[in-house]
């Protein structure tokens, strides 16, 4: 089941991204966060009114995805950059696809013309992903981070939300 997070969800969202920061290049982050930190997060999507999603198996949450804006200037408000996580037990099991159509149709659904995606350019898995759901890729920046003694790459992809739309009135 796919539903909107609450902060009662926090404990396991942090949980799923300390993870990710600890033992993944899908984080560029090297510190593990405390609650506060994602309470802070969940309020600043809510002011922004943009979703927090959690996929849920027996009242446990397996994964989240959110968006936020791409850039924060005034000419990007209508693309947005997301990140979909999976529990580590679950990676594999199909949650990622469910998460991601979810967060499209809610992109869609409040306006946005494009979905970012910015990938570490070894995550196959997840660039396949994308590009099963309609995502291209735009860009290839080399070794412009840095994570367990390493350089990674970072690669770029979009989904135009709504082809041929015209810009809005201003």
């Amino acid at each position: 089941m796919i539903r909107d997070a609450t902060e009662h969800d926090l404990p396991a969202i942090r949980a799923i991204y300390n993870d990710a920061v600890l033992n993944t290049t899908a984080i560029w982050n090297e510190q593990p966060v405390d609650l506060a930190n994602r309470q802070a997060w969940f309020s600043a999507r809510q002011a922004q009114q943009y979703p927090i999603l959690v996929a849920v198996d027996n009242d446990e949450v397996t994964g989240y995805a959110s968006f936020g804006d791409w850039r924060p200037f005034e000419g990007f408000r209508y693309s947005v950059e997301h990140s979909v996580y999976v529990r580590n037990d679950q990676r594999g099991k199909g949650l990622g696809p469910h998460l991601m159509q979810a967060l499209i149709e809610r992109a869609r659904s409040c306006g946005k013309h494009v979905m970012v995606a910015a990938i570490e350019s070894g995550n196959l898995a997840s660039i396949r992903l994308h590009e099963r759901l309609g995502f291209v890729t735009t860009g290839q920046m080399p070794q412009v981070g840095i994570k367990f003694g390493r350089w990674l790459d970072l690669t770029f992809m979009q989904l135009t939300l709504n082809p041929g739309a015209q810009p809005p009135k201003e």
